[in-house]
């Protein structure tokens, strides 16, 4: 089964268990205790994440622990690169926005105390 990037991340749950093992590796029962997720949901998307890609698998005794792998998100941030240009500028835009009008309330409480 080979799944798009963006249709593996796009359940919430997939992200849930994506979000609880972004600290390191970890094993099924701690899995879901952090994703709120009953035991068959999480072994079914965590076969679904290890399937596309993201999660590895290593056994340890009786446990398997699961880890992210870094390539997906990698290629993630390759793909989202050219957009990150569009909010930066948004951001830049919005810090001197807000600098100038930091400015403006600045001499207006300068104005006032000259007043006084």
């Amino acid at each position: 089964m080979q799944l798009d990037v963006f249709q593996v991340l796009s359940d919430p749950t997939r992200r849930r268990i994506v979000e609880a093992l972004r600290y390191g590796e970890q094993q099924v029962s701690d899995v879901v205790e952090k994703a709120g997720v009953h035991q068959s949901g999480v072994s079914r998307h965590l076969r679904i994440l290890s399937e596309s890609g993201f999660v590895s698998m290593r056994p340890d005794g009786q446990r398997r622990l699961y880890a992210l792998k870094p390539e997906p998100f990698q290629d993630l941030d390759g793909w989202l690169t050219p957009y990150r240009q569009l909010w930066e500028a948004r951001i830049d835009r919005f810090g001197t926005a807000l600098e100038k009008k930091q400015q403006q309330q600045t001499r207006r409480v300068e104005g006032k105390r000259q007043r006084k």
